[in-house]
């Protein structure tokens, strides 16, 4: 499949054209977050589709994702299955890098849920600061689990794991293993809410597993010194986005900083005098202090006093378009995928932490200093690194020259 399927399109005016680069935008941010081809080319052929709708019906961009777009195009595309769910998970990227004011809200699929279900989306999108993307993909597997329970009269208060294990089996079963392991997840995340909120008695989430894996865990894949060069090398900072990335992709770097770090900093957590930076959320509850290099330090201060918007949000990085809100984890992945790959590196955003990790181990750190360092809550994730770099692994495990 190409990197872009609507090369040849032919479009024939500005909407159409902000359209056609919005589609192309997605489907290369749905390639970049590892969504199976089957599912990749059913989102090609409706959102190239909703394309053709939009040109011949010849609606303007201020009214491609309202309501009524989406009836006509529903009735358009019958016999496209899923057409709706495409056009508003479509609709939700778009709102969450900014280019339009609200996501798409189709009012008869959203269930009203048991209050405590309601709640922990409430947790997920205000207490864990989680995308409305993640949220309504959270509601999707909550609804059908309440009408499971309810039509088989199980209160949430004598659930068991019998009765996941059976709803699932029937749930997940016109699913790919990603989107599974996806559900899974999310209701194994639930589960856990259920317990601290002593719903329920019994820590049932742990029970919840997949099917057993047998292969030893992928090491993890990081850019190679003349590849940081060619990065580096090819960055231009003509536009406010570009330059927005180029400090995401220092902190990523420099730091070792996963994408949700990134997008959570505020600029109170920037120390400029100090040249340091605070991480106060970390993966595992243990903030942390870290010096600023002088180059991701000069690129934080280019962003805020040169293209940075006036905003009352206290968070660093924000949108481009008005309401200026802070970014989304998706927009700061997304954005770094995009500048690697525009040099011609296949990569994602957590090469670089783990880049982050190689150059750590080179200079002789120890896999505890490196489980600090890296906000790790296992010395088991740590220890993947070394499976990288076997040159070292003596040396870091036991000190011994090599």
């Amino acid at each position: 499949m190409s990197s872009n399927p609507l090369g040849g399109f032919e479009v024939g005016n500005v909407d159409i054209t902000r359209l056609t680069k919005a589609i192309v935008d997605y489907l290369g941010w749905l390639n970049s977050t590892g969504n199976s081809i089957r599912l990749r080319e059913r989102y090609d052929q409706i959102l190239i589709e909703f394309l053709i709708f939009a040109l011949r019906k010849e609606i303007v961009w201020e009214n491609m994702f309202s309501l009524d777009t989406l009836r006509m195009f529903g009735k358009h595309s019958a016999g496209l299955t899923g057409a709706i769910d495409v056009l508003t998970g479509f609709s939700g990227y778009l709102y969450e890098e900014g280019t339009i004011p609200e996501p798409l809200e189709v009012p008869h699929n959203r269930v009203l849920l048991p209050d405590i279900c309601e709640k922990y989306l409430l947790y997920l999108q205000q207490g864990k600061a989680v995308s409305k993307i993640l949220v309504r993909s959270s509601r999707r597997v909550l609804a059908p689990l309440n009408e499971y329970l309810e039509q088989r009269n199980i209160g949430l208060t004598s659930l068991k794991i019998q009765h996941i294990d059976d709803f699932l089996s029937e749930f997940n079963k016109p699913f790919c293993n990603v989107t599974r392991g996806i559900y899974r997840s999310q209701i194994r995340s639930f589960l856990k809410y259920l317990r601290d909120e002593k719903v329920i008695k019994k820590d049932i989430a742990h029970l919840l597993v997949g099917p057993r894996m047998f292969s030893e865990p992928k090491p993890p894949r990081f850019l190679r010194p003349e590849e940081v060069k060619k990065l580096f090398g090819n960055i231009t900072l003509d536009t406010p986005v570009k330059i927005r990335t180029y400090a995401m992709l220092l902190l990523s770097y420099s730091l070792g900083l996963r994408p949700i770090e990134v997008k959570q900093i505020t600029l109170d957590d920037i120390s400029f005098q100090r040249a340091e930076l605070t991480i106060s959320k970390r993966k595992a509850n243990n903030p942390v202090v870290m010096p600023l290099p002088e180059k991701t330090l000069k690129a934080i201060a280019l962003y805020v006093h040169k293209v940075r918007p006036e905003s009352p949000y206290r968070e660093l990085f924000l949108t481009f378009h008005k309401p200026y809100r802070p970014v989304c984890t998706t927009v700061v992945s997304h954005h770094i995928s995009k500048t690697m790959k525009a040099v011609g590196l296949s990569a994602s955003a957590y090469w670089l932490r783990h880049t982050y990790a190689q150059s750590l181990l080179r200079m002789g750190h120890s896999i505890y200093d490196i489980k600090e360092m890296m906000g790790h809550q296992s010395i088991r994730s740590t220890q993947r690194y070394l499976h990288v770099n076997i040159e070292h692994m003596r040396k870091v495990l036991f000190d011994e020259t090599l």
